[in-house]
C-alpha cells in the first residue's frame, strides 16, 4: 500500500464522520482510504472499473485503485487543471502550459506529447469510440485529435472577440456529446452544437453564460448566470421549457434519481434545488451547510451525494423521497468536483489534493411500532 494512503482503521481528524440523524447506533460510512497526490487540485476524478484517475497542480497525474494504493504515477511538470480522460487503453490529459499527453491506461507509460498548444482549462471529452479526443481552447476554438497519433482531424475557428466576451484565463463549461454532436458553451455566443464528423455547425441557441451541461435522452439541460434552467431539444436546439428557480444559480445542472438538480443561493443561503426534468417545475428545495458548485451523484439505496464547496468540505447525503439529510461526512478540505461512486464505495477530490474514499452502508429500514 502506498504509504500516503491510510488504511480504515486508523481513522485521522481530518476525515471526520458525523452523524445526523437517529439511524441507530451503526455508522453509516466506513473510511477506505485517505491518498494525498501532494498538491492541490482542481481537476477532478476520473472513474475506473477498480478505481480513480486524478491530476494535482503540481503537474502529476495519479491512479488510485479501490483500496488507495498507487497503480501509476507520471510527472508532467505543470498543472493538470482538468480530469485526466479515457480513451480504449490509453489515457489523454492535458496542462496549463498547452502540453497534450497520451499515457497507457496499464502503467502510464508516454506514448506521445503535443507542446506549444493553448492552455487546457475546459474538459476533454473522448468520443465514444476511443478513437478521437475533442479539445476546447480558451477562446472557444474546437479541434479534434486522432488518439493513436495525436493529428488533428478538423479544427473550428474561434469566435470573434467581441462576441463571445471569453476570459482567457478560464477554461469553458465542459462540452457534451450527443448523437453524433458536440455541444460547447461559448460564453456570449451561446450554444453551438458540431458534428462531431467533420466539425460543421448542426445548430446554435443563444443560451448564454452557461454554468454547465447535462444530457438525458434527447433533452440537453442547460444552467445559466442570469439564474435560469433551459431545457432544449438534442436534435435542433430548441427549448422545452425553462425556468428560474432562485436569483442566484451556483453549479451546474445534474441528473439524479429521477430528478434534475442545481445550485443556488436564497438570501444568501446556500440550498440544493430539484426540478423535473420533464418540464421545469421545482420538486424539491433543500438547505445546505455550504454553497454547492458542481455536480451531485447518486449512490445506492435512493441516496443522493452532495458535494459543498466550504471550508468543512462536507459530503452530504440525501434519502429519497423527503430528501431528509441521512448522514453528513465532514473532509476540512473544499469539494469542487462531482463525487465518483463505485457500487457502495463513494470517492471525492479535495482541494488540498486529497483522494478520500469510503463504503456506504444501506440505511437501516425504519422501525414501526
Amino acid at each position: 500500500m502506498s504509504p500516503r494512503a491510510c488504511p480504515c482503521r486508523h481513522l485521522a481528524l481530518a476525515l471526520t464522520l458525523t452523524l445526523v440523524t437517529a439511524m441507530g447506533c451503526r455508522e453509516p460510512a466506513e473510511t477506505v482510504f485517505r491518498y494525498s497526490t501532494d498538491a492541490s487540485s482542481r481537476a477532478g476524478l476520473t472513474p475506473l472499473p477498480d478505481g480513480v484517475l486524478t491530476g494535482n497542480e503540481a503537474g502529476a497525474v495519479v491512479r488510485l485503485d479501490r483500496t488507495g494504493a498507487l497503480v501509476w504515477r507520471v510527472a508532467l511538470g505543470r498543472e493538470v487543471a482538468t480530469r485526466p480522460v479515457v480513451a480504449g487503453d490509453s489515457v489523454i490529459v492535458g496542462t496549463v502550459a498547452g502540453d497534450l499527453v497520451r499515457l497507457a491506461l496499464a502503467d502510464g507509460a508516454e506514448r506521445w506529447r503535443l507542446t506549444g498548444e493553448p492552455p487546457v482549462l475546459t474538459p476533454l471529452v473522448p468520443a465514444p469510440d476511443g478513437a478521437s479526443v475533442y479539445v476546447v481552447a480558451p477562446d472557444g476554438a474546437v479541434r479534434s485529435l486522432a488518439v493513436d497519433t495525436g493529428k488533428v482531424r478538423w479544427k473550428t475557428p474561434a469566435p470573434k472577440p467581441d462576441e463571445a466576451h471569453l476570459d482567457a484565463g478560464r477554461g469553458l463549461p465542459s462540452p457534451v456529446l450527443v448523437d453524433g454532436r458536440l455541444v460547447v458553451a461559448l460564453g456570449d455566443v451561446g450554444l453551438v452544437a458540431l458534428s462531431t464528423a467533420d466539425g460543421a455547425r448542426v445548430w446554435r441557441q443563444e443560451v448564454r453564460g452557461v454554468l454547465g451541461l447535462e444530457v438525458r435522452g434527447e433533452a440537453l439541460f442547460a444552467s445559466t448566470r442570469d439564474k435560469r434552467v433551459w431545457a432544449l431539444r438534442t436534435q435542433d436546439g430548441a427549448p422545452l421549457w425553462e425556468q428560474s428557480p432562485a436569483k442566484d444559480l451556483t453549479s451546474p445542472p445534474s441528473l439524479a434519481l429521477g430528478l434534475l438538480w442545481v445550485g443556488a443561493r436564497v438570501e444568501d443561503a446556500p440550498v440544493l434545488v430539484g426540478l423535473s426534468p420533464e418540464d421545469g417545475k421545482e420538486v424539491a428545495r433543500v438547505g445546505l451547510p455550504d454553497v454547492l458548485t458542481t455536480h451531485v451523484a447518486e449512490a445506492p439505496g435512493d441516496v443522493l451525494l452532495v458535494p459543498t464547496h466550504g471550508r468543512q468540505g462536507r459530503l452530504l447525503a440525501l434519502k429519497q423521497p423527503t430528501w431528509e439529510r441521512a448522514f453528513s461526512l465532514r473532509t476540512d478540505t473544499a469539494l469542487r468536483s462531482r463525487p465518483v461512486v463505485l457500487g457502495e464505495q463513494v470517492f471525492v477530490l479535495g482541494q488540498d489534493g486529497r483522494v478520500l474514499s469510503w463504503k456506504l452502508r444501506p440505511p437501516e429500514p425504519e422501525r414501526r411500532p
